[in-house]
């Protein structure tokens, strides 16, 4: 029987390289905090508990966990072992393994996350296990300094290491799994003794080496644990991001013609045989299901597109869109909480929101639903088979019937009955010659004349 998980997330940084009136770890990568892609792979090991230490901005991140994790304050902000002994409090009378993992730290997968704790079970019984990892240029990162194995013989932050230290190459990427009834035990004992003058979270394996305890590495991609703290890194990290996903959603069959022009939202979800052009972005809440065309340009955003659908050139469909099979969406179509039933087609400079579309319905060129008249939102609904004439105006609410036609260039603000035809235009006035004479007179008064 495994033991109970905790979770410590430290978050209590300002994040000032940011420059920013948004906490550091709720910036988006992929349309989501980062935080709260963290906290999805917490989630997967089932904690019984997780704790996220805060200090400044504090009520963002309240607001963004919405419940969903205790939050305990460092104030003030004493390095990184301070702040995770704020979580005793949250964690008293827990018993059990305790991760201790970084908010701006995001993409640690729950794998990572299981080998480390089943390390901390094996039966050597190490009191420590610090996730590392090597990197070519590390920089300021802290040194762990190995044994035999995956043993640690000792660790340093890059201010107190020697130069022989710091030429080591496998870094502290800070995130580490102890037993509970070990590491407040250990907390206690660290000093601020260093050139920082701070508590570091790194003391703890070095106390419990000195008590002749075992602590080991696991180690992880450079990747997997990189930190952001700057615009530059969090681009860097959408990056990185969006690279692994086109290359998965490629993997799961489906083809992207420029890969690289092409954006995901975290939750974006694609069917086989799934053809998607250049320049399309997806924003969260797209799901899209088999043999679905999306046609280069493409903005989507809160949309479910059934099989066989066509979407585009230049379509922007927003929140609240459903394509039932086989519907298509032209260039220069916008959509808004519309649902169109199987077949139904708009296919050029339309607009159709708060709107049920039956299937088999033609929607033509330039026709808008007019659904706002400044203060509230009014559906509008075509039946099945309906034929909606180019340049009409339909002004919500309003219901057009099933196999109705409605002309071209109507303004309808009255229901339709199936299979009628509505025509809403002005009697065209004809004044012959007068184009003529109008042109005549300009030019003369233009000539001076």
């Amino acid at each position: 029987m495994r033991n109970p998980i905790a979770a410590v997330i430290l978050a209590a940084g300002k994040g000032t390289r940011m420059k920013s009136d948004t906490h550091k770890v709720l910036h988006p990568i992929a349309g989501r905090p980062m935080l709260l892609h963290l906290m999805a792979s917490v989630d997967a090991l089932d904690p019984a508990k997780k704790v996220v230490i805060v200090g400044d901005k504090a009520e963002q991140i309240e607001a963004a966990l919405a419940g969903s994790a205790d939050l305990a304050v460092q104030e003030p902000q004493l390095g990184t072992g301070h702040a995770v002994q704020q979580a005793e409090d949250a964690l008293a009378g827990f018993d059990g393994d305790v991760l201790i993992l970084y908010g701006d730290v995001p993409f640690v997968s729950d794998a990572t996350m299981r080998k480390m704790i089943d390390r901390l079970h094996a039966d050597d019984d190490p009191a420590v296990v610090v996730l590392t990892f090597f990197t070519g240029y590390p920089h300021h990162y802290g040194r762990v300094i190995g044994g035999e194995g995956d043993q640690i013989a000792k660790m340093v932050e890059y201010k107190d290491a020697t130069n022989a230290e710091r030429a080591c190459q496998n870094c502290n990427s800070g995130l580490m799994a102890v037993r509970s009834r070990d590491l407040f035990a250990l907390l206690t004992r660290v000093t601020d003794d260093n050139a920082a003058k701070e508590y570091y979270l790194v003391d703890i394996v070095n106390l419990a080496l000195g008590d002749g305890r075992r602590c080991v590495s696991v180690q992880a991609d450079e990747l997997e644990v990189q930190g952001i703290n700057s615009r530059g890194e969090l681009a860097d990290a959408e990056r990185w991001w969006q690279t692994e996903r086109r290359t998965a959603a490629m993997a799961d069959g489906a083809s992207l013609t420029a890969p690289e022009t092409v954006w995901f939202a975290w939750d974006t979800v694609l069917g086989r045989d799934v053809l998607v052009e250049p320049n399309v972005f997806f924003g969260p809440g797209v799901t899209v299901a088999d043999g679905v065309k999306i046609r280069a340009n493409c903005h989507i955003e809160g949309a479910t597109i059934g099989t066989g659908c066509e979407v585009g050139p230049f379509a922007r469909l927003r929140p609240g869109t459903v394509l039932g099979e086989k519907a298509k969406i032209g260039n220069f179509v916008e959509t808004k909480k519309a649902v169109l039933g199987k077949g139904a087609k708009a296919n050029h400079l339309t607009y159709l929101g708060d709107a049920t579309v039956g299937a088999g319905a033609n929607i033509g060129a330039g026709t808008i639903t007019c659904n706002y008249d400044g203060y509230f939102k009014y559906r509008t609904e075509i039946g099945e088979n309906a034929f909606i004439g180019s340049n009409s105006a339909l002004i919500a609410p309003v219901t057009i019937g099933r196999d109705a036609i409605v002309a071209a260039g109507s303004a309808v603000s009255r229901d339709v009955a199936a299979g009628d035809l509505r025509m809403v235009r002005a009697e065209q006035l004809v004044k012959p010659g007068w184009a003529d004479r109008f042109h005549d007179t300009m030019r003369k008064k233009k000539a001076g004349k």
